[in-house]
Formats: structure tokens, sequence, C-alpha cells
């Protein structure tokens, strides 16, 4: 009979499985284990602060539970963590402190190399710091070979504060500030700091060499295979002639990524004048696979069952070219999973071409074309559509875009009174400024959308404008963001045509997890009869469901708590009402409240809401439930 084995520690994708610290030890060569204790004399103000330092500094400390490879390792260990205390009382000032460590009661400075530890148990380390006192700038002398500066704007002024991150931060906004006038040679010289213990201060001596404004010249690029290298010269958008400007090649390295097309992107300036004086400029880039795929499905207790996939290119001939394919099949069987869902007649289908064209008017614009096709049962009416659109997303600066549109489509819609044909041509421009600290979670900011869609209906000379305006801001309670007040408004009217004479998709609806939660998608408005209508011509399928309405308002207040470093409890009130005429009648407004998770992920928030209705009718279920990826707004 074999010999029991020690069951063993096993790893799946980076996670490490019934690791003991045995373990962790076999991993290290001669591993020895050690205890360690921080003492901290009294050094003036604010002990608890810089004690605190100095633990969350301490290598010592946080990885005392891990174990080291023998006596050399933890004397280099225990030389490395004394530079990094000392460096934390520099962040805090404390420029006479003093750090002294022991090993088995012996100072580090005077132990060398070959010494070896009683390793039968863990070696006791002592880490023993005296803060001294804290100072404070004295003399500040910044010369920049006669350009005016003034020290004060960067804090560096006698009195102000001498913590050497406060300093350097200083420093190097200076630097930077220079460097935006396009200067790019910009170069400190000389710098000297002095800490006179008589007075507690820190005196501190800057000499810059700022160089000479130099415009830019060529830009070169390197790395590019399939991809015309002078497309990416372009879509660079550096220009020849224009001064030096650092966040001008931010911003060219940001439009070459966004294409979509490199794994990499380098955007630097080159490291000497050419010979007519300007600046060129190196462009860096690593090709990334053109070609992608994917696929997808789902499943709702109430929706049933669906399936998407998509195909596409990156760089079709050569300029960044892209298009994609997008297919999609759901609610599958939806009637037969759902008593509550309205009778649908088979699955609702999607299809769409995407065609993508960068730099048509410009390396800050993209020509986007598309055919679209699909079938939809939503609550309110029936679809079934063929759209192509033509247009330009043109983006005026980092928090301003424009996306102009034409769009012709052909749909057959019905509702309770039967089925209709319309054939529309429209021309919908957004425009969207958003300054927003983060897309998918913001905790600061302003997000604001004006849509405008003229649209004509060929067959029976109907026209009409449907117009939206949305507006969120965000404001962060706490320097770590814990506690975010979000806040989003909401205001549509579509004039120029009567309710009947509009298809029930241009109409405003309200309800769901994007509008007022707490009510099922479509919910709100005006409805259809709650019984059939004596004579013919009326499908019964569609009684007492919502007609749409001529105008919306939404609004939506939620505050987002982090309880831990990645989990966010969001309480939440929504509100809306849509009604048929040109302004919102608020007689009709419903409220609804609920709670919310976020689990905090690096491609954004997992989100999941509950919401109750507080103004329930006999159409509202008792609560609603809904999970996404990104805030709720």
């Amino acid at each position: 009979m074999a010999a029991p084995q020690r069951a063993a520690a096993f790893e799946i994708f980076g996670w490490k499985f019934f690791e003991d610290e045995s373990d962790a030890a076999a991993d290290v060569i001669n591993p020895i284990t050690y205890t360690a204790t921080l003492s901290v004399a009294p050094g003036g103000p604010a002990d608890g602060d810089i004690e605190t330092a100095v633990r969350e500094a301490s290598v010592l400390l946080s990885d005392v539970d891990d174990p080291v490879s023998g006596s050399l390792g933890l004397i280099a260990k225990a030389k490395t963590d004394r530079k990094r205390l000392v460096a934390a009382l520099y962040e805090n000032a404390r420029y006479d402190g003093l750090v002294d460590i022991f090993i088995e009661g012996r100072n580090i400075a005077d132990l060398p190399p070959d010494t070896k530890f009683d390793t039968s148990r863990p070696v006791p380390v002592s880490i023993r710091v005296t803060p001294g006192p804290v100072y404070e700038l004295g003399q500040v002398a910044i010369s920049t070979g006669g350009l005016p500066v003034d020290p004060a704007e960067y804090g560096l002024v006698t009195g102000g504060s001498a913590n050497s991150v406060d300093v350097l931060e200083g420093e190097a906004r200076l630097l930077r500030d220079l460097r935006n006038q396009g200067r790019p040679f910009v170069a400190v010289t000389d710098r000297e700091t002095i800490a006179d213990a008589a007075t507690d201060r820190l005196d501190y001596s800057l000499a810059v060499s700022p160089g000479d404004v130099v415009p830019f010249g060529e830009t070169w690029v390197d790395g590019a295979e399939d991809i015309d290298p002078g497309f990416i010269a372009y879509m660079a958008g550096v220009q020849a002639g224009e001064v030096f400007s650092p966040d001008e090649l931010a911003a060219a390295r940001k439009r070459l990524v966004e294409l979509g097309v490199f794994s990499s992107v380098t955007v630097k300036p080159g490291t000497a004048q050419a010979t007519d004086g300007t600046l060129p400029v190196q462009v860096e880039v690593a090709e990334r696979k053109f070609g992608f795929y994917g696929i997808g499905a789902t499943y709702s207790n109430t929706e049933g069952a669906g399936a998407s996939g998509y195909v596409g290119h990156r760089n079709l001939f050569g300029r960044a070219e892209s298009i994609r394919l997008d297919a999609s099949i759901s609610r599958i069987g939806a009637t037969a999973v759902s008593d509550t869902a309205r009778e649908i007649d088979g699955p609702d289908y999607a299809a769409s071409l995407v065609f993508k064209k960068p730099g048509v008017l410009g390396p800050d614009s993209v020509y986007v074309g598309s055919l679209e096709a699909g079938r939809q049962q939503p609550l309110a009416y029936d679809r079934e559509f063929f759209a192509a659109t033509s247009g330009v997303e043109y983006k005026i600066d980092e928090q301003q875009t424009v996306v102009a549109t034409v769009r012709g489509e052909y749909e057959t819609i019905g509702d309770f009174l039967g089925e209709r044909d319309y054939l529309l041509a429209s021309v919908p421009v957004t425009y969207t400024f958003d300054n927003r600290d983060n897309e998918l979670n913001p905790t600061e900011g302003f997000f604001a959308k004006a849509y405008v869609e003229p649209t004509y209906n060929i067959d029976d000379g109907t026209a009409f404008v449907k117009t939206r305006v949305d507006g969120s801001s965000y404001l962060s309670l706490s320097e770590t963001d814990r506690f975010v007040l979000a806040g989003r408004v909401g205001y549509g009217t579509i004039f120029g045509a009567d309710l009947d004479d509009i298809p029930n998709d241009r109409r405003f609806f309200a309800g769901g997890g994007g509008s007022v939660r707490g009510y099922e998608f479509q919910s709100i408005g005006p409805y259809y009869p709650s019984t059939v209508p004596a004579g013919s011509g009326f499908n019964p399928d569609f009684t007492d469901t919502p007609t749409g309405g001529l105008s919306v308002f939404e609004a939506s207040v939620e505050a987002r708590i982090a309880v831990t470093e990645t989990i966010q409890l969001v309480p939440f009130i929504d509100g809306g009402t849509v009604s048929d005429d040109l302004v919102p009648d608020f007689s009709e407004f419903k409220l609804g409240a609920g709670v919310g998770l976020r689990y905090l992920t690096s491609f954004g928030p997992i989100r999941v809401d509950v919401a109750v209705p507080l103004d329930r009718g006999p159409r509202d279920a008792s609560f609603q439930f809904y999970a996404g990826i990104g805030q709720a707004f």
C-alpha cells in the first residue's frame, strides 16, 4: 500500500489554493523568519501622523509574515528599510530625524555582511525612529536664465512647506510650465538644499536652463508594417511649424491609440533640433491583429434565451478603415417562460454592418456608414426595419464632440391600430460635452448631450422634429471618493406632427433600468384603452399597452457609498413622466426608489439594482431588478 502524500497547493489562472506558510517558504532559499517592533520617539506636532507614515513605509513591518533568504537577506532588507524610513521623514519635513534598526540588539550600521544570526527562533528586529522637528522653507532662490518666474505660484516661498514631496512637486510644475511655453530642452543645471538645524529651515536654490522656444518639424514613423506610415503621421496631427507643446504630443498619441489598430504607441520629441531649427517628432507603433470576432449568449426568466456574435477587420485598405458585422437573436421562448410578457410572434433579431474611415475631415474626425435590419417586439409595438446611414463624427476638443448623420429607413410598425409602413429620411445631430473623470465610474465632472433629429415621412409628407437634452453631474464629498453624489435630468419634446402620425419607435417612453427604475421598460405614460374598442381593425394583442408620447421628463439622484475598496452601496430615487402633449404632464409624475450594489472592476462597475415603484398602479409589479456594467448614469 502506498504511503499517503501531503496535499499540495495548486494554481489556476494565477490564484493559489490550499497554500500554507511552508509552501511560501519553499520558494525562498535558506528561509528564516523574524519579528519586528517599531518605536517612535516624541517629535513635536502631529506625532501620530509621522508614526503612521513611518509604519506604512516600512517593509520590515508589512512583510513580517514572509520569510527572508538567510542572514544576509535580512540585513539587506533592513538596510533598504532604513532608506525608505529616512525618505518618509523627509516627506514629512523631518530633516533632523534619525532611524536606527537593530537585529539581535546590534545596529545594522555596525554589522559585517557575513554576520550570522540565531535562526532557531524568529530573529528579533527593532526599529527606532527619532523624528526631529518639522522644518519649513527658508531662503528660496530660483534662476531661469532671465525669464520672469514667481516662486510663490509653485509654493516655493519662505515659510512654506518643506516636505520633500511638496518641494519636488513645485519644481516639477515649474519645469512643466516652461516646457508648455514651447521649450523642449528645459534642464536643471544646479539644485542645492541646506537643512539648517539652528533655525529648522530648509534653504532651497534651483538653477534652470530654459532653452529656446522651438517649432515642431517633420513627423517620422517607425514600426508600421501594414498601415501607411504617411497616414499615421497625418492622424498624429502634429503640424510642422507650430510651437512645441507636450500637450499636443499627448493628444497625438491619444488619436493614434483610438484608431484601435496598434498594441502600443509612443510619440516623443526628437533628441535634438534639425538643421532648419525645428524639432522632429518621432512616432513608434506596434500593430495589433486586425481581424476579430466574438460570440455571446443570454438567458432571462422573463425574456427567454438569446445569442449574439460579431466579426470584423480593423484595417481594410491600409489606413485603419474598419468594418464590423453584428448579428443577434433574442427572446427565444419568451412567452413560454413568462406568464406576464405580451404574446409575441417568434424571436427578435437584429443585424448591422458598420464601416468606419478615420481622418475624412482631419485627424479628429471619422466617417461612419452603416446598414441595419431587425425585428423588435417591445411592450408597446412590433417593428421590422431596414436602415442605411452615412455620417461624420468630429471631436471639437477633448470634451466636445459633434455627430451628424443622414439616415434613410423603411419600417413596418404594428400596434392596436394594425400595421403601418413608413419610409423615413432624417438628419440626426448630436452634441456631447463630457468632462467626467471616468466614463464608466465617474466621481466628478459633468456630462451633457443635446440631440435633434428632423424627420420627413416620404409616404405621406409628414414632417416632425425630435429633440432631447440630458445632463448629469457628479460630486465627490471625500478625497478618497468614498462618497459620491450623482444627479441626472433629461427633457425631450417632439413637435411638427400629431402623435398618431409619428412612428411608434420615434416617440418617447419611460421606465426601466436606464430611465425610471422600479417600473417596467416603456411602462410610464399614456396607454391604449384597457378594453378593445367596438368595431373591426383593432389588434387585441396591444390593448392596455403604452402609446408613447410627445414629451418626456426624467430625473435621478443617487449616493454612491464605498463599503470596501471594491464594493459600493447605492441608494437612489428616480422620477419621470411621459405626455402626449408638447409639455410633460407633471400630475402623472412617477417616482421609483431602491438600492443597488456596485462591484468595481478594471473594466467598470458591475451593477445590480432593485427598485420599487412609489406610485404603483394596477399594471406595475411590486419591484424590478436590473443588472449591467457601468453606473446607471
